[in-house]
């Protein structure tokens, strides 16, 4: 994407269901979205690493909470899911210089710092910057004491004004009515730099399995949703391309 194309996507999803006079995503949360992708004898040391190393260096420089997610397995590969909240932009640009100064950051992840080229922990990390939409300008609460499922989904659209429509739709009332039927939300926000632009990605907790299937069957079934998605442009045709769907479950040492 060139510059002038990035600008006016970026433009148009931050300034998505705000007011005329709101044109900053001021209050609302950044969140950093990293995918590492690796083997699964690798991953013991990849928890190491962000357990002892890099949450407690991210926390010191004032980003957080971060939660830590794993979906199923395929074969021996396997992808961890890392969301950081950030207070703004420029700490989440900011963070990786921040941790290359940072001796004792550098100390408790040697292990994975010092990896040799030929058994790397990591295969590549894939990140998303994404910033909170109006209806959800910050993280929502989770239990990390207790069982817990999550939800991560990704709508891509065709375009910048597609992808501002299915933001006013969750605006209009699809949030809402995920938060009376059982999907509770954790974050919605918008990308605005990673893959697959535009997009609006968001993530959902449940107690287990029975229970995420419980809500959406009762979400697809609600007639609130169904006239709403009745309305003129708001058919998944028009301004939806492509959704991802993952099932995720929280590393023991996830703070969301």
């Amino acid at each position: 994407m060139n510059r002038r194309a990035f600008a006016g996507a970026s433009a148009a999803i931050l300034c998505a269901a705000d007011s005329p006079a709101e044109e900053k995503p001021a209050g609302r949360d950044v969140y950093e979205l990293r995918t590492y992708s690796l083997k699964a004898e690798k991953r013991a040391i990849l928890d190491d690493y962000l357990k002892a190393a890099y949450i407690p260096a991210v926390k010191r420089h004032g980003a957080g909470p971060v939660g830590v997610f794993a979906g199923p397995g395929e074969a021996d590969s396997l992808k961890v899911v890392v969301l950081v909240v950030h207070p703004s932009a420029d700490s989440a640009a900011l963070m990786p210089s921040r941790l290359a100064a940072d001796a004792e950051y550098r100390k408790a992840a040697a292990g994975y710092l010092d990896a040799a080229a030929d058994s790397p922990v990591y295969v590549r990390i894939e990140s998303s910057l994404l910033v909170a939409i109006a209806g959800m300008p910050r993280l929502g609460k989770t239990d990390p004491s207790k069982p817990r499922l999550f939800n991560l989904r990704v709508y891509e659209s065709h375009n910048e004004r597609a992808a501002a429509k299915k933001i006013e739709m969750f605006e209009k009332g699809e949030l809402a009515i995920f938060q009376r039927v059982g999907l509770v939300p954790v974050f919605f926000a918008a990308a605005v730099v990673g893959p697959a632009l535009p997009n609006l990605t968001y993530l959902l907790v449940f107690p287990d399995e029975d229970g995420r299937k419980k809500a959406w069957d009762t979400f697809r079934a609600d007639p609130a949703w169904l006239k709403l998605k009745a309305e003129p442009g708001y058919a998944d045709k028009e301004i939806v391309s492509k959704i991802t769907n993952h099932v995720l479950t929280p590393a023991a040492y996830s703070e969301i």
